[in-house]
């Protein structure tokens, strides 16, 4: 092979990958960022067991624990009831958005017979607030 095309193929290799040099050096970075790491799971570790012993130690009583249970459970009661509350503000919203808006033949206090759709408007005689 000519030498000048050895210098090309050579100099594109080299371009193009890394030294066998810098190879051997980002190895041993690599490895010794794995052993920093090893050393930080193991201190996690003893950490996490240190932690688990004074839990086991202190311990909660009764009265503690159930306490904490009604309010986690009035919480989630809670916050099931809001839930509600607000789906019925948006359907009632969305009920008010579909109410035709008044025009020249209508007041805006007047009442409507029909609601979009067809569906008759409930009248006083027609609430559900007493027996049909």
């Amino acid at each position: 092979m000519p030498a000048p095309l050895r210098r090309a193929v050579r100099g594109w290799f080299d371009s193009r990958y890394v030294s066998l040099a810098d190879h051997r050096q980002d190895i041993k970075d690599t490895l010794r960022e794995v052993q920093t790491l090893g050393r930080e799971v193991t201190a996690l570790r003893a950490e996490i067991d240190r932690l688990r012993e004074r839990v086991a130690k202190a311990g909660v009583d009764q009265a503690q624990a159930r306490r904490w249970d009604d309010a986690h459970r009035l919480a989630q009661e809670t916050a099931v009831a809001m839930d509600g509350v607000l789906q019925n503000e948006v359907l009632l919203w969305q009920a008010v958005d579909r109410l035709p808006a008044p025009g020249p033949d209508r007041s805006p206090g007047q009442a409507i017979d029909r609601l979009p759709g067809g569906t008759p408007a409930p009248g006083p005689e027609r609430s559900s607030g007493g027996p049909a």
